[in-house]
């Protein structure tokens, strides 16, 4: 499988200079020449980075003619949601190469955001400014907040996913709006007028989003679920359950009974683990059998935490998602699931006893265990 980070590869960076040229008197060979610099044996954000420097350093010096430049470049709007599969440069820019662009539109202009707000609603219609218009919500936020309020109702459903996408708390790879994260009052509007949006992508957006404060404020989160689950459209249901999935692995009590599973399992479990030592790279079987006591019908979420041994020997839970289910009246039933324990990039795993606890709407039933092997 190709390596994700050779989307921005020198070919493209070659293409995108073609374009440039194109429009205006650009020096396409020096922007090729720092932008492929080393350029395969970095990542893909430092990549960008590069690019974009590039971009400093050989696109016009005043802000308005390189957005100009920029603008006159690119390739005609996308209109399909999946936006970053776009390729070739024949069109015109679009694509993964238009980060390197935010990064620059984001760089250079914050000095002049009126300007740069509209190069990035530009491009965000052919690849996202996601990243891109975070800078400009730290430094200008009043103008931007006002912005994004209008560009809700934009024809563009790529400009309106942009509304919610960019204003999130913790974007990944994003820069992190610490204001936001602390108090975020001000997308609250924006997701309001967002959650029913026509377009998927924009809802699952909004999901995303509400999952973000969901992190810091789970009783904002609560209460927007109380005022706009009632009575909910399919759409909208699933829009937040999905902004729910954080708190209900938790076991936020306000959220679970939100969704009708506050009430505890009323009946009996048998979990097991098999087999009950592994070494790194295994998987193991986990195991669930559900007997109801209840003559009525039992909403159920059944997740479970495996207690990840830490180098110093302590333990920490990190929660997995199971099953929904609704178990019939006196109903029995078997479940199993298979976990791997294999090496991610976000997490190492030390020698040791892992304790795996089953949760049943959010509250701890079962307990059992496997041994990890040096």
């Amino acid at each position: 499988m190709e390596p994700f980070k050779n989307l921005l590869n020198p070919a493209l960076v070659h293409a995108a200079g073609r374009q440039l040229a194109r429009r205006a008197d650009f020096d396409e060979r020096r922007f090729a020449r720092l932008a492929c610099r080393g350029l395969e044996a970095l990542e893909m954000k430092a990549r960008a980075l590069q690019i974009a420097q590039a971009l400093e350093a050989t696109l016009p010096a005043r802000f308005e003619e390189a957005a100009a430049l920029i603008e006159a470049a690119l390739a005609p709007p996308e209109a399909g949601d999946a936006i970053a599969q776009a390729v070739g440069l024949d069109e015109g820019l679009r694509g993964w190469i238009l980060w390197p662009v935010g990064e620059f539109v984001a760089r250079r202009g914050l000095a002049e955001p009126e300007r740069a707000l509209a190069t990035l609603h530009a491009l965000t219609q052919r690849f996202t400014a996601e990243f891109a218009i975070r800078p400009f919500i730290v430094e200008h936020p009043a103008l931007v907040f006002r912005t994004l309020a209008r560009w809700t109702a934009d024809p563009s459903h790529h400009v309106r996913r942009l509304v919610s996408e960019g204003s999130r708390p913790r974007l990944p790879w994003g820069l992190r709006l610490q204001a936001l994260v602390r108090d975020p009052a001000p997308t609250l509007p924006l997701l309001r007028a967002l959650q029913d949006d026509p377009s998927e992508a924009v809802r699952r957006s909004v999901a995303n989003h509400l999952n973000d404060i969901a992190k810091d404020h789970p009783a904002i989160v609560a209460a927007w679920l109380r005022e706009h689950l009632p009575g909910a459209s399919p759409e909208r249901r699933q829009l937040l359950r999905h902004a729910s999935r954080t708190l209900v692995k938790a076991g936020d009590a306000p959220v679970l009974q939100a969704w009708g599973l506050g009430q505890a399992f009323r009946g009996e479990t048998l979990w097991r683990v098999t087999p009950g030592s592994i070494s790194l790279g295994e998987t193991v079987t986990l195991a669930l059998q559900l007997r109801s006591t209840s003559a009525r019908p039992q909403p159920l979420v059944v997740d479970y935490a495996v207690h990840h041994v830490k180098a110093d020997g302590g333990t920490s839970p990190k929660v997995f998602k199971g099953w929904t289910l609704e178990l019939p009246p006196r109903g029995e039933l078997r479940l199993e699931k298979r976990h791997a324990v294999r090496p991610i990039t976000t997490r190492r795993y030390f020698a040791g006893r892992h304790r795996v606890v089953l949760q049943v709407n959010g509250r701890a039933v079962a307990e059992a265990a496997f041994e990890l092997r040096a």
